[in-house]
């Protein structure tokens, strides 16, 4: 009777389409659009690297809430790969001393908005802050002098801290780990000891023993004095390499040193119009070397008079820019927080949702409503926000029943036109099922937000940012053909990552890459392969992938707070597909999008375009 049903719907659909009733498919526009005549607020902000979710996705975040990215030239905060061509500086991390003096140009210029991702302004890039060495800590600048790191950063705080008037949001890191594989000379043999050496447990230090002195002394030390090195070494066959275990341990000391160097002067008067925001690099369950790091972290966050935070400490790095963006809106629009229905599908929510989490998916999920402020509510009717998380199956065998029970509580949503922030924290336990269920059944246009292509801290913190700035636009926001624009890419970005290339193309491109290139696909060029090969795959995997999705988003409505307010999403076409850093983990493409179109009406359950 179901497709029975379906069918007459589609054939009655067909057919108001073919009479001209209803709204048709409108024709992509050219990308990159015209510049916008709408007053746009500036914002100057230096990411922690080149990949899309730090450039491009920061840029439709920013611009779906009216702000508008000022960057410095892309070479200057660049990534390089071991192998791959260097950056105009002749290094393979971004140039310091340009973005230091970039910056100080912004504030001669005016701007008194900044998302500064220290990561980059101090090391080149999130990469090479995992291998800082001494050498690194004296930067050269644009006219041949010199600076060292610390002055650098001294000087550039006390600059943005003499207008009042300037918002400033620091991005910070605690080092993940283990360095990265194929930089510098990292093999993936360093990494797998180095990882397995920093996720044994240390000594828990506590009140005068959590000191800088003491967490450097607990990185080699077990809880009861233990030689881990000499533990991991044994372990790996009596793989035992001093010199890369001194460039970790001096890589870690570092890293911490200016760490604690930014909260010391954070604490000065002076510094209230600072924001402060922490990521946890890739982590573990365990008490491992970044327990302690934390911890002294963490005891170094302000609050202001009334208690209320200043700065964060979370888990997750790739969308620190993300949480900035979206929680400078909610501050200048006084946001006063909300109410969020959380439902867990899949039974494993009270434990990490992968092996680079620290904390259960709960608690993360928990600590991201605080940076919103948004309550947890237990009445899903009664709840602002729908917050539909699936997590990684706990019986193998129940994974459609899970899936199906989301779904069936997404339609309700739909039906009663409750705002939704779906998560998928799967981790690629239920194939491509989940995502062919969501494109048959469900209006992905209509979501709020939706995230699930990097690890889950980070899928949690891009899913919640987007969501609840979307949904604090949409009460608070002047409606505007650029925000709405640069919103629909924010989310078709999201949904086709994760559900076309992330879990169909990227499995082809790698077993291609390995198998008939006889290539590395995590880094084309050691050894260098046919790169025109592998786009041209990429290109025709794509093309295929995207067209149910595409479909979807087309006969798809934008979420309105009333009803009434709904209007239909145009053409989607998507172009310029590219591999930001030479490596199949992730790409960019440009999306183009068709005019926005009256409301799609539904016959039978069905969207017709």
């Amino acid at each position: 009777m179901k497709n029975k049903t379906r069918l007459l719907a589609a054939a009655l659909a067909c057919a108001l389409v073919l009479t001209g009733c209803g709204p048709r498919r409108t024709e992509p526009e050219p990308y990159p659009e015209p510049a916008s005549s709408e007053s746009a607020k500036t914002v100057a902000y230096v990411p922690l690297d080149d990949r899309p979710d730090n450039v491009e996705r920061v840029a439709y975040l920013a611009e779906s809430l009216g702000y508008a990215l000022a960057m410095p030239e892309a070479d200057w905060y660049r990534t390089a790969l071991d192998g791959q061509p260097l950056n105009e500086n002749g290094t393979q991390y971004g140039d310091m001393g340009r973005l230091y003096q970039w910056v100080l140009e912004q504030e001669a210029a005016g701007c008194d908005r900044y998302i500064l991702s220290l990561d980059q302004i101090l090391f080149g890039g999130l990469v090479s802050s995992r291998a800082v060495t001494a050498e690194a800590c004296v930067v050269t600048l644009p006219d041949g002098g010199t600076i060292h790191l610390q002055k650098m950063l001294e000087n550039m705080i006390a600059v943005l801290s003499s207008d009042p008037d300037n918002v400033v949001w620091l991005l910070d890191s605690v080092m993940r780990l283990a360095p990265t594989v194929g930089y510098q000379g990292g093999t993936l043999e360093e990494y797998n000891w180095l990882r397995d050496f920093g996720s044994l447990p240390r000594e828990t230090l506590e009140g005068e023993q959590l000191t800088f002195e003491g967490i450097l002394d607990s990185y080699s030390w077990g809880p009861h004095k233990e030689n881990l090195w000499n533990q991991t070494a044994a372990e790996h066959d009596g793989v035992k390499n001093e010199e890369a275990l001194s460039r970790y341990l001096s890589a870690r000391e570092g890293k911490l040193t200016f760490s604690d160097l930014v909260q010391e002067i954070l604490r000065q008067p002076g510094h209230e119009n600072f924001r402060l925001m922490v990521g946890i690099d890739d982590s573990s369950l365990e008490d491992c070397i970044q327990k302690n790091e934390i911890a002294y972290l963490r005891q170094g966050l302000r609050t202001d008079r009334a208690g209320n935070p200043l700065d964060w400490l979370l888990a997750g790095v790739d969308d620190l820019a993300f949480k900035a963006v979206a929680r400078m809106y909610l501050d200048e629009t006084g946001w006063r927080g909300g109410t969020a229905s959380v439902r867990y599908y899949g039974g494993t929510e009270d434990s990490p949702a992968c092996d680079y989490d620290f904390q259960p998916l709960t608690t993360v999920v928990a600590e991201h409503l605080d940076l919103f402020g948004l309550t947890e509510s237990a009445n899903p009717l009664a709840a602002e926000l729908q917050i539909l998380v699936l997590t990684q199956p706990a019986e193998e065998g129940a994974g459609s029943a899970y899936c199906e029970a989301l779904m069936r509580d997404l339609r309700e949503c739909r039906e009663a036109n409750r705002p939704v922030i779906l998560i998928d924290a799967g981790n690629g336990r239920y194939g491509t099922a989940f995502h062919e269920a969501l494109k048959k059944e469900a209006e992905l246009g209509w979501l709020l937000s939706y995230a699930g292509f990097l690890d889950m801290a980070i899928v949690t913190g891009t899913a919640l940012s987007h969501g609840v700035a979307r949904y604090a636009y949409l009460r608070n926001g002047e409606e505007s053909e650029t925000a709405e624009r640069a919103f629909a890419r924010t989310l078709a970005d999201s949904v086709i990552k994760d559900f076309c290339y992330k879990n169909v193309v990227r499995n082809d491109l790698l077993a291609y890459i390995r198998s008939d290139l006889g290539g590395d696909p995590n880094n084309f060029w050691t050894p260098e392969i046919d790169r025109e090969a592998v786009q041209a795959r990429l290109e025709r995997g794509m093309d295929s992938a995207v067209k149910d999705v595409i479909k979807n988003l087309q006969r798809s409505n934008f979420f309105a707070l009333e009803p009434g307010g709904e209007k239909g999403w145009g053409g989607v076409a998507l172009e310029n597909y590219r591999f930001p850093w030479d490596r199949a983990f992730e790409i960019g493409m440009d999306i183009r999008l068709g005019v926005f179109t009256e409301p799609h009406e539904r016959i039978l359950g069905i969207y017709y375009q």
